[in-house]
């Protein structure tokens, strides 16, 4: 995770705040799950989903957000796993959406399992946000041109396309954010690699759904 200052700021970016009903996609081990969960109150919601095409990892996604839905305080919390584009159906219409390093992975093979694209995907994120929400990604930059080439093999993606295919649903680019960005990153290297593990260059967009 970040340092309390990067996020603070990103919670501000993404525009979560007390009342908000929030969905985390692929959640990981639900830190952005327990801090929107803080944030909202009593008065909010946090969706905290699990896509079924990784529920069946060894960690247990599902059983972990169950758990963590049982900690004290978090009455707001729901875990729930379904595949990608029914994210409709699993989850209540929300304020905000939140992708952290997870969006390049629609461009995967194990994301495509179900057949689920990363138009398919967007366009049922559009649906399932109200008027006004927003569409919050913060993920690995690959190199500028690259578009989602790198998805598979290094686990980054095009700012570029990511904007292009977002839009192409209906979304408008609200505001971007350099608050990740790493110049000294290659581009040209694997996101786990020891050398740029945890400081690679990452790019933050909110769009919004007019």
């Amino acid at each position: 995770m970040y340092d309390q200052s990067i996020l603070s700021e990103l919670i501000r970016f993404a525009r979560v705040d007390a009342g908000s009903t929030v969905i985390d996609v692929y959640p990981g081990d639900g830190d952005w799950t327990r801090l929107f969960s803080d944030v909202v109150g009593a008065k909010g919601r946090i969706y905290s989903f699990v896509p079924a095409e990784v529920a069946d990892f060894k960690n247990d996604p599902v059983g972990r957000m169950r758990t963590l839905a049982k900690e004290p305080g978090r009455e707001n919390v729901e875990a729930v796993s379904a595949d990608l584009v029914a994210i409709l159906q699993a989850t209540e219409p929300a304020d905000v959406l939140w992708l952290h390093l997870f969006y390049h992975d629609l461009h995967t093979a194990l994301m495509q399992a179900r057949g689920a694209t990363a138009a398919d995907f967007n366009r049922a994120v559009y649906e399932r946000l109200k008027p006004g929400g927003f569409y919050v990604i913060v993920d690995h930059a690959a190199a500028a041109g690259a578009g989602t080439g790198d998805a598979q093999s290094l686990h980054r993606i095009d700012p570029a396309s990511v904007r292009e295919e977002v839009e192409t649903a209906g979304f408008v680019l609200d505001a971007e954010s350099t608050m990740l960005a790493n110049n000294d990153d290659p581009h040209a290297i694997k996101v786990f690699d020891p050398s740029i593990k945890g400081q690679t260059d990452r790019f933050a967009y909110r769009f919004v759904k007019p």
